[in-house]
């Protein structure tokens, strides 16, 4: 099952499809080549042979085939389908199987495998569990520190609701990099993350960045925003103590989610990212095909 639009989602959605009937073809910026190669093959077949899941494939991403032919995946672990119906997402939703208690010693094997300097791991939200699967994450990362004490290890997490009991869970093994988006501007968050809160996101932020950690959040724009408005919440993000940043073009999975409203042009992305170090992030990606691993192992090298 995919992402099923609620009532209200469905109705921006049909506002918005009428409004964009000059929208017109993907400019070129936007064209990316199909995956293949050599490592594409290796990565894929490694992935399918450990039973695990990358959010490279179940996202749709542009740059798989670039990272995955550097040999660079985000794991997805937390299993593959989703308790919340984000209107832009292509992740399943439904109801989660039960948990893989094997699934970090898999990941581990498989970050040593591929030698990663640097690893992201992400999840579904499986807002279900008490925490949120933050044990999991815990349990991944160590592992992982344990095979490979050289590798750096971002998260990109859930908002597990906002339980601090999970927040502290994380901690137990903390990751070099706490990664965490907010996706859209707080105007469009019933329709773009109906199960998840502004605020809470940037607080979530701000606790982790209070406890040491490097901090890093994303968004995507195209879908409803404002320039002025990206830049507020821009704002909002840096005041929370975030230190990396990614800004890149929202793409309509399939016909199911929510309409790209505009394809934001190279000028804007610029003045993002112009504009965000100027604020005071240290890190600042900001392009069409930007998302929230693109470059993730440059940024960690940078900021160490």
């Amino acid at each position: 099952m995919k992402t099923v639009l609620n009532t209200y989602q469905r109705e921006y959605k049909q506002e918005k499809e009428k409004l964009n009937t000059s929208l017109g073809k993907r400019p070129s910026w936007l064209k990316v080549k199909l995956p293949t190669g050599e490592n594409y093959t290796d990565l894929k077949n490694l992935m399918r042979r450990q039973s695990l899941h990358t959010v490279c494939e179940e996202a749709r991403c542009p740059n798989m085939a670039e990272c995955w032919n550097h040999r660079t995946a985000t794991f997805m672990i937390l299993g593959d389908t989703c308790t919340r119906s984000c209107g832009f997402c292509n992740v399943k939703l439904g109801v989660p199987s039960a948990l893989d208690l094997d699934e970090p010693r898999r990941v581990a094997e498989s970050v040593k495998e591929l030698n990663l300097r640097h690893v992201v791991i992400t999840s579904v939200n499986r807002d279900e569990l008490k925490d949120g699967g933050a044990s999991i994450f815990a349990e991944t990362v160590c592992l992982i520190n344990e095979s490979m004490p050289d590798t750096t290890v971002e998260i990109l997490i859930p908002d597990f609701r906002g339980v601090e009991e999970a927040f502290f869970t994380i901690m137990k093994n903390p990751p070099e990099i706490l990664n965490h988006n907010i996706e859209t501007i707080p105007r469009l968050y019933s329709v773009v993350r109906p199960q998840a809160k502004y605020e809470r996101s940037l607080n979530l932020i701000h606790w982790f960045k209070e406890k040491g950690l490097k901090t890093k959040s994303g968004m995507m724009v195209g879908i409803g925003e404002t320039n002025d408005e990206v830049l507020s919440a821009m704002n909002d993000l840096v005041t929370h103590g975030c230190d990396i940043l990614t800004i890149g073009q929202y793409l309509q999975p399939t016909k199911e989610h929510l309409p790209v409203d505009r394809f934001v042009n190279l000028d804007d992305f610029k003045m993002f990212k112009e504009e965000g170090l100027k604020m005071g992030f240290k890190i600042v990606e900001s392009s069409p095909l930007v998302r929230s691993s693109y470059h993730a192992d440059q940024q960690a090298r940078a900021i160490f």
